[in-house]
């Protein structure tokens, strides 16, 4: 399905529906397995997108700060040698954090056009009125989908630039990794580039401090999952019989976001037909958040069909990294 305006496309590859049945799949799953995990798109309804935003603006919490400051730090440098006209942004959600990214390129007067790709058409079309009035003439061809599933439907026209920021790369486990950053390989040209924000292994309290803020603000992040679950599905999780925890994870280097039971209880998962019980003292994990070596990602990006261009580094300990696909591979 394709809607079309003056200036705006969008192609629904992903409709509400669909995407609802995938995730509440999922969450059978998950909360089935030993040990349970659930998906962390169940943090982001209205409330867990506000807390997020809480989150982002705690002193703790370095990851989007060092991102923004290294996108205006080096926008204009990007642009130059990526030669890019077009920004393709997957998980693009607001759209807030590629701005930097859209101003260099207007600034160049290269700015063509803008493909931002998300799961939420409301999401990308809200935020695509916003951008044409902060940038008239601008072209926005938006993609509803998921990013596992429908890479190949975003528009191969201009010479590309795709962001994928946010740290969002390190929500992936390693065999979620490899697949996708070949896939992503396998629809560029040898034109386009990639960009990817990353966070970096560094000392354990500096990165446990950042998810697990002593104001408690990650804590209800965190339950709000099961809040969201209740409202969704018609579970009857109960919030406060859970207690946020934050875990380094040395041995596969990634920070792990768990839900501890306080009680032996069991819930029931309303419209999934499903009932779960918990020992008390059982944890599910709700997140994880690889961290990174500029070296590990050199080498998966490289094993992907990828060659690094540049890197860029921010306190303390965040990386932006440009690739561009390698000519010699093969499909």
């Amino acid at each position: 399905m394709t809607d079309t305006s003056a200036e705006l496309t969008v192609d629904e590859h992903l409709r509400e529906d669909e995407w609802f049945d995938s995730i509440s799949r999922d969450c059978v799953d998950g909360l089935t397995s030993d040990p349970k995990w659930l998906s962390p798109v169940w943090f982001y309804d209205e409330v867990g997108s506000r807390l997020f935003d809480e989150i982002t603006k705690l002193d703790e919490y370095y990851p989007t700060r060092a991102e923004a400051s290294l996108l205006a730090d080096h926008a204009a440098e990007i642009i130059e040698r990526s030669g890019a006209d077009t920004l393709v942004e997957l998980g693009s959600g607001t759209s807030d954090k590629t701005e930097h990214l859209l101003d260099a390129l207007d600034a160049t007067g290269t700015l063509e056009r803008y493909v931002p790709f998300d799961v939420s058409g409301e999401t990308v079309r809200n935020a695509a009125d916003r951008l044409i009035d902060r940038y008239p003439g601008l072209r926005i061809h938006a993609v509803v989908g998921d990013f596992h599933r429908h890479l190949g439907e975003i528009p191969q026209v201009g010479r590309r630039l795709v962001a994928f920021l946010g740290g969002t790369i390190g929500n992936l486990s390693p065999g979620e990794r490899s697949p996708f950053l070949r896939d992503l390989a396998s629809t560029m040209s040898d034109d386009d580039h990639l960009l990817l924000g990353c966070d970096l292994v560094k000392d354990h309290e500096t990165l446990v401090t950042a998810y697990d803020d002593p104001s408690g603000v990650t804590a209800e992040f965190n339950r709000n999952a099961l809040r969201h679950a209740n409202s969704r599905l018609g579970a009857d999780f109960v919030p406060e019989n859970f207690e946020h925890r934050a875990v380094w994870n040395g041995q596969d280097a990634w920070i792990e976001m768990r839900l501890r039971s306080t009680v032996d209880q069991d819930v029931d998962l309303g419209s999934l037909d499903t009932t779960v019980h918990f020992e008390a003292g059982e944890e599910l994990r709700t997140e994880i958040s690889a961290k990174f070596t500029p070296a590990r990602i050199d080498a998966e990006l490289t094993d992907a069909g990828f060659v690094v261009v540049a890197m860029w580094t921010a306190e303390p300990g965040y990386l932006l990294t440009l690739a561009r696909r390698s000519i010699t591979r093969q499909e």
